[in-house]
């Protein structure tokens, strides 16, 4: 199970990269380079999905990944349509910092029944958006305004209320596409006072941003638009991340 798969990663302190693939922005002959690079790396998870995603192109995706791949396949869902059985596993996000009941609760609602029955493992997760120096289109289509970047303690009540309420995972983003990534002192301080296994996504292209943001205490990296403009950084990016418990990131130059 992936909640098992992160658990025991996250006792080891080992951390994990996530390739996100968003169905509407990957074309067949990007997608079959890209898991090939992911399968020549050993990346830990895809995650699959975007804000506009129909049901049938979800399911291509994901076809198409089990076809070619034995990684785990993890659906990040925008909406209560993107649910497709051919995947491990889904994060029920709950957009806590956010005030639309719409992605608090709604989603969920619609979704109930297809999820029971899809066979799905379930994984509860708090999804926290963090200024990432632009209106991204996660923000726009959950019409939520992000958390500003030098609101920590915000962040922080944030995630702890959400583990409070039974979430079994903290996913802190910036959005597809963000120009800066979630704020290194946010990470650490949710990591300290939280303790759920934490996911960052958002604003992330370089080794150099996956290794602090590792070191500061994420679990899990998640980088989607880089490797769509370079596959080859995929690469560099994974040995960043396995690195990171380097003291310094020249160290793996």
């Amino acid at each position: 199970m992936i909640k098992d798969i992160l658990s025991n990663s996250v006792s080891k302190q080992e951390k994990q990269l996530a390739v996100l693939i968003d169905p509407d922005k990957t074309q067949p002959a990007d997608l079959f380079g890209l898991i090939k690079n992911a399968n020549a790396c050993n990346v830990d998870y895809f995650f699959v999905g975007g804000s506009h995603v129909q049901h049938d192109r979800i399911d291509d995706v994901i076809i198409e990944l089990k076809s070619h791949s034995e990684l785990p396949v993890v659906i990040f869902p925008g909406s209560n349509k993107q649910i497709s059985k051919h995947a491990d596993a889904i994060l029920l996000l709950s957009l806590i910092s956010g005030r639309n009941p719409e992605y608090l609760i709604g989603q969920h609602v619609n979704a109930a029944f297809d999820l029971r029955e899809s066979g799905l493992e379930i994984l509860p997760t708090s999804y926290l958006l963090v200024d990432g120096g632009k209106v991204t289109s996660v923000a726009y289509v959950s019409n939520t305004i992000p958390i500003p970047r030098d609101k920590k303690d915000l962040v922080v009540g944030t995630a702890l209320a959400g583990k409070m309420l039974g979430q079994r995972v903290t996913y802190i983003d910036t959005g597809s596409g963000a120009l800066d990534s979630v704020p290194l002192d946010i990470i650490s301080s949710v990591k300290v006072e939280v303790g759920l296994p934490l996911i960052i996504g958002g604003g992330i292209r370089t080794p150099e941003q996956a290794w602090q943001i590792c070191n500061a205490g994420a679990d899990v990296v998640v980088v989607g638009n880089a490797f769509e403009e370079d596959p080859e950084l995929l690469f560099d990016i994974k040995s960043a991340v396995k690195s990171s418990t380097h003291a310094n990131y020249s160290n793996l130059k």
